[in-house]
């Protein structure tokens, strides 16, 4: 009787702590999430001021857009290891301190190599920050609370994607100091993460044993859970494989293939989205392409919530997969007409097709991988999908340099919405065991 009463005191103990840890960290990191992605995107409302001012072309600022994410994919996996041995408080200060630094230096940049710098330093600054994030959800929270933890974490990126626009329209308007408004923007939004960056340092603790704002019985519980849970893990460890090997599976080349060209399309958009709002109308300000920036991530956040249902509901994740990547193809066709309000609706379709194909993707890899070499595939794929990230910028700059139009680009990605509509169906749900040449337990 005692160890029943002493089991439902246990659980009321951890449901407690849970609750602490959530109302404590969550709405931080959410915080952080919004301001990590708005200061790596805002470039993409100041093109024609780093035209006019500085000289950098189409060309250039495509590539610089995308150096990003070479270092950014290059460093991720040290950093988090960094994080491991120095704690999450020390890491995550670091990894946002620097990136607001990096920011502010933007603010100073005179010619194209300068922007190419300290795009490759912004990307090996930011390196780390998400998935440093999600291991610190796994030292907190146990696997039961762990779900629904990150879903909230990650509408911090929706969330961005809707304020970013009005924000940096808003910012490029201030002028003062021989400064220019672009230049105002870096130093406001770089010195606003350098600031929160100290908050993180006060706010944050790295293991639960040492937060003061849980009780004993609290911590011990919470404690225990996770610790009970990580041995229990241990009993089916996941195997450490290189990404060679990992590249002898089919399946995982496609699924590698997928994400590529799902992240192609988004990266694509949030670079040079602002670009296509201006020739809408010559009378349009910052503020305005700010806003109407905004109108397509609004749709699409309420769009992958209603294909999440219906995915639910029927069952069926290729096919959903499929149409949210047709749908995305036809927008993005569409987009390419010289009626500039029927191409700001056709990229609104568009959004809503490949924002709602990235959410509806990952459980085809989930389903099919075993658990033991999951942990290093979807790492793989996530790390393939940022290249998206890098290729498309970079190859939109390329044409408009040279072409005057982007309209060869979102054919491509059209064309390339379609291709992998039709190859998704030829992607596996049912699970299957690590190829014998891969369990290598160590």
């Amino acid at each position: 009787m005692n160890r029943a009463n002493s089991g439902v005191d246990d659980e009321r103990v951890l449901e407690s702590a849970v609750s602490k840890v959530k109302r404590h960290v969550l709405p931080l990191f959410i915080v952080m999430f919004m301001v990590n992605y708005i200061d790596r995107v805002n470039i993409s409302f100041i093109r024609p001021h780093l035209q006019a001012d500085l000289g950098i072309g189409a060309a250039a600022y495509g590539l610089g857009a995308g150096l990003f994410f070479l270092t950014y994919s290059l460093l991720e996996v040290p950093s988090n290891v960094l994080m491991q041995r120095y704690g999450a408080r020390v890491w995550l200060t670091r990894i946002m301190a620097t990136w607001g630094v990096v920011s502010i230096l933007m603010a100073f940049i005179q010619n194209e190599m300068q922007f190419y710098i300290v795009r490759i330093l912004l990307g090996a600054a930011e390196a780390g920050f998400f998935p440093g994030v999600l291991y610190y959800f796994t030292q907190w929270l146990p696997d039961g609370a762990r779900g629904k933890a990150v879903a909230l974490f990650l509408s911090g990126s929706a969330l961005s994607s809707i304020v970013s626009g009005p924000l940096s329209g808003a910012l490029l308007q201030l002028h003062g100091l021989n400064l220019h408004g672009w230049q105002w923007l870096f130093l406001i939004e770089g010195a606003g993460s350098t600031l929160l960056s100290g908050f993180v340092w006060f706010w944050l603790v790295s293991r639960p044993g040492e937060a003061k704002w849980l009780s004993a019985d609290e911590k011990r519980v919470l404690v225990g859970c996770i610790k009970e849970e990580n041995s229990s893990r241990d009993a089916y460890r996941s195997i450490h494989v290189s990404a060679f090997k990992l590249l002898r599976d089919p399946q995982i080349v496609l699924f590698c293939f997928l994400y590529f060209c799902i992240q192609l399309t988004i990266y694509a958009a949030l670079f040079w989205l602002p670009g296509v709002i201006r020739t809408m109308g010559h009378g349009l300000g910052d503020f305005q392409v700010g806003l109407l920036n905004s109108v397509p991530w609004l749709i699409s956040i309420v769009a992958m919530y209603i294909y999440a249902a219906l995915a639910a509901r029927w069952r069926f994740q290729q096919a959903w997969v499929a149409s949210a990547l047709i749908v995305a193809a036809i927008g993005l066709y569409f987009s390419t007409t010289s009626l500039p309000i029927f191409a700001f609706i056709s990229i609104c379709f568009a959004a809503i097709g490949f924002k709602a194909a990235s959410s509806l993707f990952w459980p085809i890899p989930q389903g099919y991988l075993d658990p033991r070499i999951s942990a290093a595939v979807i790492a793989l794929i996530n790390s393939v999908g940022n290249l998206g990230g890098f290729v498309a910028p970079a190859t939109f700059g390329f044409l408009e340099q040279h072409t005057g139009s982007i309209k060869g680009g979102l054919y491509g990605l059209a064309a390339t919405s379609v291709i992998s509509g039709l190859l998704v169906f030829f992607a596996r749900l049912t699970p299957k065991e690590a190829p014998a040449t891969l369990v290598t337990n160590e």
